[in-house]
């Protein structure tokens, strides 16, 4: 992309509004010093020593914490946390957040507050170590008030919105923010076309209504039915069924292949990932991707140019250890330069 044309895309990000509709997590790191490590006398078992606890939005929060080092101009996470601790420090990091407003973001007793703890060892002169993870989940459906809630948030915030992104984190059907209402109601909002709406599951988008997928080529395979994951060649022929039956364009993630668009219209566009540059944490790569693929198409990128500049940034992002990283324009434009 000529420096020219990225000039003139990246700057109307700050006067988009964009709306995040899914799964806000809290990512909490604790990072142990190893040289700190003792034994409890009460149990024999090793303790770990935290010297540091970060917290962040993940999951969806992922998405818009991309939005944010974007400069997207105004962001609308549409979801919910409990009343709990971690919910307060939820809010409390997306509330810091410039360009985040938290009018649709629902609080509720009846949930808890999805969270995913993540222990790292940290080694000086060593990447970051992550231990188990410990995660907190509701594992009941999703309350009616709180569905009724979240379809509210979106008909409020219908055609006064540049994008829609929908982040499906969770397994268990049902148990979060996409659930059958709200898909039903994206659907309707997706065939009159106010808004991109960009759609990317955790457990595929099957049951996702049409709307533009951002998919991985395992997911793509299981869309279509297929147990493995297609080949290098079946790949663009797999997402051209699918973006004809949507009359939407589909975006395949393709690990080291780079990412591939194809439009209803039959146009398939490629491009190959950018090689590494060292040690490499792959996490985030996907919602970076997502971010960035809005933000262009929203600004008013072809399908070319939205998945040059998510590659870019899909590269910078995994490149930054022991977190869940994010590009900024600045950060692009120094790669893309190279």
């Amino acid at each position: 992309m000529k420096p020219a044309r990225f000039r003139e895309l990246t700057s109307r990000y700050r006067n988009l509004r964009i709306a995040v509709v899914g799964d806000f997590c809290l990512d909490r790191y604790l990072e142990i010093d190893p040289k700190l490590q003792e034994i409890s006398i009460e149990t024999g078992l090793p303790v770990h020593n935290v010297v540091n606890v970060r917290s962040q939005p993940g999951a969806a929060g992922t998405v818009l914490n991309n939005l944010v080092a974007l400069g997207a101009g105004t962001i609308y996470p549409i979801g919910f946390c409990g009343e709990d601790g971690e919910g307060f420090e939820l809010q409390s990091t997306l509330g810091r957040l410039p360009g985040v407003k938290l009018d649709h973001f629902v609080t509720s007793s009846r949930v808890r507050t999805f969270t995913y703890t993540k222990p790292l060892l940290i080694t000086k002169g060593q990447p970051p170590q992550e231990l188990n993870r410990l995660d907190m989940k509701n594992h009941k459906a999703t309350p009616p008030p709180l569905r009724k809630a979240i379809c509210g948030a979106l008909r409020a915030l219908s055609g006064s919105v540049d994008a829609i992104i929908v982040l499906d984190q969770v397994t268990a059907p049902e148990t979060g923010v996409v659930t059958r209402e709200v898909l039903t109601l994206l659907g309707r909002m997706a065939k009159e076309r106010e808004s991109l709406i960009v759609g990317d599951s955790r457990k595929g988008l099957r049951h996702f209504p049409s709307m533009i997928y951002k998919m991985n080529a395992t997911e793509l395979g299981a869309f279509l039915g297929q147990e493995a994951t297609p080949k290098d060649d079946d790949v663009a022929l797999a997402a051209l069924k699918i973006a004809h039956k949507t009359r939407h364009p589909v975006f395949v993630t393709r690990a080291e292949r780079g990412i591939m668009s194809v439009s209803p219209q039959g146009e398939i566009s490629q491009i190959p990932s950018i090689p590494l540059r060292g040690p490499i944490d792959i996490v985030g790569a996907g919602d970076s991707v997502t971010a960035n693929l809005t933000m262009a198409m929203a600004a008013g990128g072809s399908l070319g140019e939205s998945i040059e500049l998510a590659n870019v940034a899909a590269s910078i992002v995994i490149h930054q250890l022991g977190t869940t990283g994010t590009a900024s324009v600045r950060q692009i434009s120094q790669l893309l330069s190279k």
